[in-house]
């Protein structure tokens, strides 16, 4: 273990998230949303965004305990809610469009969908933040 991190079994090196990363992880949660709730009408459920959350921080390098996930996933509810508010896609096909699927399951933050998803998403860890100190 670094001071910022440690080596997986798969010689990545894993690192504890920063504020930034837990609003990208924040963000890409919400879209998970709006992306079920196009396709079901439901939002998604608790085991389908702790999923979620796992498979973004392994693919981004990124480790968060539990305790921190699991409020990060309530978040994802909170800035949802300020999300459906607004005008944005409902339909899968557009909303596809927020990722860039060329490199994997990663948002397109060239989207101004994304962006102010995102700027929501740092509002709500900055207020988390705020809360704590």
């Amino acid at each position: 273990m670094t001071a910022f991190g440690h080596i997986c079994s798969k010689g990545y090196k894993v690192v504890r998230i920063d504020e930034e990363s837990k609003a990208e992880l924040l963000t890409f949660l919400v879209v998970g949303h709006l992306v079920a709730i196009a396709r079901s009408g439901e939002q998604l459920r608790t085991d389908h965004l702790i999923e979620a959350s796992r498979l973004w921080l392994q693919s981004n390098g990124g480790e968060c305990d539990w305790f921190e996930c699991a409020k990060i996933v309530e978040a994802s509810r909170e800035v949802l809610g300020q999300v459906i508010a607004k005008p944005y896609p409902t339909d899968e096909e557009q909303l596809m469009r927020l990722f860039n699927l060329n490199a994997g399951w990663f948002l397109d933050y060239r989207s101004p969908i994304v962006r102010e998803i995102h700027a929501l998403s740092v509002a709500c860890i900055n207020d988390a933040t705020r809360r704590r100190t």
